[in-house]
This record gives structure tokens, C-alpha cells and sequence, in this order.
């Protein structure tokens, strides 16, 4: 399928439209749309949050009598089903479109195909596949959940350059810059939940809020806690939401810390500990998207060795602090380079003063 150069940079704003809700749209996904008469751009639009209009009906409301006729650019194919709001396929077609492109089909079985297969019926051309990279790579916790059934995992991390993340005594902050810290915050406010341990809770009695970049929401906050051992006083019960992953049914303990808002769910595999599948099934089931990970290197290894992480998010600090320091992740000792867990970069950059790597696992592993 060929695609011109216009409609690559019609396709290409509206990519850019579609990331403006990369922090607000959960747990719908991103989508951008651009209404256009050739080079003359009629209507313009985002998905802001879930429960109002989508990215096509902002266009279509901006365009007016306008999107008659027009060429409509969307980064996921428009929907087909009765929501919160109506098809936006049904909208497109009472607008009297001639055209629509989608970066990528809608893996939501609600729509699969059938929005472009609506707009087709009603005598629209249609397309899809102009930079659907790039619309995937925009929504990718979106289609892990669709095809999946669970979040996308990131797993963030901040280390020396010889891979420790605290000395030996505990101590951790800060080993990264500042513009390193507050970048770890933009990408806590692109997900849905953030994740940490009970080791981690105790250690450095967390927030996990966003605070050092502007954000109109805070994601979910979860703790996976075996034994319920989270004090009522910690500080990331200070404020909803909380959701509290556990393998005990001790009443008292989950009765002390539902009267500080907490959720519990119990999750127990066969060992005592927290299922860690079967809480990334819950959290699918509860429209999460994108899982942001900051635990402990005990944590850190099970998710690890579970095989549950797809990507890992490090921050690497120009320094070194010796054998003794802890490690990123404790995991079991290989007897050969072939067992080990081989990743790929996906990006490298400075930030300030560090050095972020965005690694993400190869399908073999």
C-alpha cells in the first residue's frame, strides 16, 4: 500500500495530537485525528480522558460542515461500539467523510476491523497501516492488555556505573541527577499503576506519587506485601488510590490498613508469596495499561525470573561505589552465558548528568 508524503504528514501530526493524552487517557488508549482537504487542514483532535469524546469527534466538531468530502488521518481505527460515547465510525459517516486512514487496527475484539469495515460498507475509502510503528510503540500497554490480558511491564531502575543501586549500609539517595529523577517521574505519569515491595516501603517509606512534573492525575499505587506487614503510618497511604497485593487472609491486618483507604487483594501462589501472574491478571482486568516497576533488587529478580518484564527503564550515574553495594536484581547464578537474559536497546540518551537506557527483552528470552 502506498502512501504519499502529505499523508505521511497528516498521519504524523496526528500522532503528535495523540500523545498529548499520553498521561490522561487511561485506561482507554491515545488517539490523535487530523480532518484534511488535501494540504489544508480542516479539523484537529485528541482523546483526552476516558468518558469524553473521542480524538474524531474533537476533529469533527472543530471541522464543521467542513468535513465534508475530507480525508480523515486517525492513529487507531475508529470504533464500532457503544461505550461511554458513541462509534466514532458512525460519526465519521454521518460527516460525509470521503477517506479515512488509521496508523493501525483496534486490537479491542469490541472493534477489530469492524470500525473500518463499517466505514467501507457506508462507501468510504479506507486504509490503514501509514506508521503503525509508531502508533503501536504510542500504545503499546493499550495493545498488551487487548492481546494480552495484561499490563505492559517496565521496570525502572537507577544504578552506579559497576550496576549498584545502594551501598551496602542502605543508603540510596540519590544516585542519579536531578533532571535523571525528574524524568523518572514523566514516565511515572505515562502509567497506570505504580508498583513497588514491602522491603522497598520500609527502606525508604515511599510516596510513589508524581511530584516533579506537572500531572492531572496519580496512577494507581501498588504494594505487593505477602504477609500484610505495611504499617498504617507509611507515607504512600497518604492518598487514594492503593491497591495492596497479598498471600495471607489475616483479617486484623487487612482490616488496619482498609481503614486507611487501602484495597486488599489476595493473590497467593502455592509457595505463600504473591502470584505475580495472577496479579497482572487482576490489574489487565482492571483496565492498567502500563505497569511501572520500582522495587527492590529482591522483587526486582522475581519479576525477572518470572519472565514477566518487557522492558527495563535504567538510569546510569557516572560513578562507582564497590563490590560491597547492592545489586540491581538477586537472581539465581548461571552455569553458562546462554541461560543469561539477553536484552535489546531500544534507546540510549543523557539526561542531565546520567545516562538512560530503555532495554527491552528479546522474544527468545
Amino acid at each position: 500500500m502506498t502512501f504519499s508524503a502529505l499523508d505521511h504528514a497528516h498521519m504524523a501530526q496526528a500522532l503528535r495530537l495523540a500523545a498529548l493524552g499520553l498521561d490522561t487517557t487511561t485506561p482507554n488508549p491515545r488517539v490523535g485525528c487530523v480532518l484534511a482537504h488535501g494540504e489544508t487542514v480542516v479539523g484537529e483532535g485528541w482523546h483526552r480522558r476516558a468518558g469524553e469524546p473521542h480524538a474524531e469527534v474533537h476533529a469533527l466538531a472543530q471541522a464543521g460542515e467542513a468535513a465534508r468530502g475530507a480525508t480523515a488521518y486517525v492513529t487507531l481505527e475508529p470504533c464500532s461500539h457503544h461505550g461511554r460515547t458513541p462509534p466514532c465510525a458512525d460519526a465519521l459517516i454521518t460527516a460525509g467523510v470521503r477517506r479515512v486512514i488509521a496508523a493501525m487496527a483496534d486490537p479491542n475484539p469490541l472493534v477489530a476491523g469492524q470500525g473500518l469495515a463499517r466505514l467501507r460498507a457506508a462507501g468510504i475509502d479506507t486504509e490503514s497501516g501509514l506508521l503503525e510503528l509508531e502508533a503501536r510503540e504510542l500504545n503499546i500497554g493499550f495493545v498488551s492488555r487487548m492481546t494480552r490480558g495484561r499490563p505492559w511491564v517496565r521496570l525502572k531502575a537507577a544504578a552506579t556505573l559497576d550496576g549498584k543501586t545502594a551501598l551496602e549500609n542502605g543508603v540510596s539517595q540519590w544516585i542519579t541527577g536531578e533532571a535523571a529523577r525528574a524524568d523518572g517521574h514523566r514516565w511515572r505519569a505515562r502509567a497506570c499503576a505504580i508498583l513497588t515491595g514491602i522491603g522497598t516501603v520500609r527502606a525508604d517509606d515511599p510516596q510513589l506519587t508524581i511530584r516533579a512534573v506537572p500531572s492531572e492525575r496519580q496512577p494507581l499505587r501498588v504494594v505487593v506485601d505477602a504477609r500484610l506487614e505495611l504499617s498504617p503510618s507509611a507515607r504512600l497511604l497518604d492518598g487514594k488510590p492503593v491497591l495492596v497485593a497479598c498471600a495471607t487472609a489475616d483479617a486484623a491486618r487487612a482490616a488496619t490498613l482498609q481503614a486507611r483507604q487501602a484495597e486488599i487483594v489476595a493473590l497467593p501462589d502455592t509457595k505463600g508469596q504473591v502470584d505475580l501472574a495472577a496479579l497482572l491478571t487482576e490489574l489487565g482486568r482492571r483496565g492498567i495499561n502500563e505497569l511501572h516497576v520500582e522495587a527492590g533488587q529482591g522483587l526486582n529478580g522475581a519479576w525477572l525470573k518470572a519472565g514477566w518484564v518487557d522492558e527495563i527503564l535504567l538510569y546510569l550515574a557516572p560513578t562507582l561505589v564497590g563490590d560491597a553495594a547492592r545489586g540491581l536484581f538477586r537472581l539465581p547464578a548461571l552455569t553458562d552465558l546462554a541461560q543469561a537474559h539477553r536484552l535489546r536497546f531500544h534507546d540510549v540518551r543523557s539526561v542531565g548528568q546520567d545516562l538512560r537506557i530503555l532495554a527491552r527483552f528479546l522474544p527468545s528470552a
